[in-house]
């Protein structure tokens, strides 16, 4: 992990843990000027830990007896908060501090200082944006997804496969089904995963996207290159959602075609959701990479089958179309 990704999160964190407490504060004042009563319980809470060090400073040989009864006070004192709160329509809890996690309260660590699972997510998270920047796919959106160009068969047929990658995005969780998005070039494959992609990203989960061939490239670089450093095969393995876009157009090599299978079977076998998206067919995928990769893919992905004609052909040849519209205009003109 690299530091200033570590250092960044740590930031994060500290802010998320100020905010927490500065809403609290806002909270508070808000609850003193609707239930007036409720103020001098609060006063009475706020000021345990200030009592509490006056009586270990204090010495005495009654201390555990007044330690006791502060206990009870504080307890008593909680019970009537909490009580006012309920009987005005606001949550028993409303005044405590909500942080982001609860098992650490936004420090980023545990007892005995064991590193929190949100500190070692959120880095996750800003290691996969980082490399996310120099992958050669953009993020779309399933609004931008055009139905128009889809007819007949093919246009209920996408419109089921849109609804379908809608509900995916909208209901994801590390622990979503992985998809498999099979057919011809140009019908959408890419578009729609990636629209997942910006869907589940705004949830703040950590996603890697790019082509399979350049995550295959950059794990290859980091498995021979002595001198190139990359968080690539820690970054697969581990966010909570993989991207594999055009698989089958890397080349076919033993190492490739090893990892491509190490990604799928152990992400599987570790419940972490991936999206492929490839222009071969079952067949085609057994012959490139073995049955042991088209089985896990045909039997444990759910598989969305698109189909129509090539919109990139379309939009290309609208452009062409509008071009000698506006000649022929521009000739009338003439």
């Amino acid at each position: 992990m690299k530091s200033e990704i570590f250092e960044k999160a740590q930031i994060i964190l500290q802010k998320r843990r100020q905010n927490a407490v500065i809403e609290n504060e806002h909270r508070i004042s808000e609850i003193n000027k609707r239930i007036p009563e409720i103020q001098a319980f609060n006063a009475q809470i706020a000021s345990a830990g200030k009592e509490l060090i006056k009586i270990y400073t204090s010495g005495g040989t009654d201390i555990p007896q007044r330690i006791e009864k502060l206990k009870r006070s504080n307890i008593y004192a909680q019970a009537n908060s909490r009580r006012l709160l309920v009987n005005n329509g606001y949550p028993a809890d409303y005044l405590e501090i909500h942080y982001n996690c609860t098992k650490c309260n936004d420090t980023g660590y545990g007892e005995k200082s064991v590193i929190c699972d949100c500190l070692i997510k959120l880095c996750g998270k800003l290691e996969a944006d980082e490399m996310n920047k120099h992958s050669n796919l953009e993020l779309s959106g399933f609004d931008t997804f055009d139905l128009s160009y889809y007819e007949g068969d093919s246009y209920f047929t996408m419109k089921t496969i849109l609804e379908a990658m809608q509900r995916y995005a909208e209901n994801f969780t590390p622990k979503s089904k992985s998809l498999i998005l099979t057919g011809k070039t140009g019908l959408g494959k890419t578009h729609l995963s990636l629209a997942v992609a910006n869907k589940v990203l705004e949830k703040g989960y950590s996603v890697v996207y790019d082509s399979a061939i350049n995550i295959l490239h950059e794990i290859e670089k980091e498995h021979f290159s002595r001198d190139y450093v990359s968080d690539m095969t820690d970054l697969v393995m581990q966010s909570d959602l993989l991207i594999l876009d055009d698989l089958g157009t890397e080349y076919t090599t033993p190492f490739y075609t090893s990892t491509i299978y190490n990604i799928i079977n152990t992400r599987l076998n570790h419940s972490k959701p991936t999206i492929i998206s490839t222009n071969l067919d079952k067949y085609e995928i057994t012959d490139r990479y073995e049955e042991r990769v088209s089985s896990r893919l045909f039997t444990m992905y759910i598989r969305f089958e698109f189909t129509g004609t090539d919109i990139r052909y379309k939009k290309q040849k609208e452009k062409k179309n509008n071009v000698y519209t506006d000649t022929e205009q521009d000739d009338d003109i003439l």
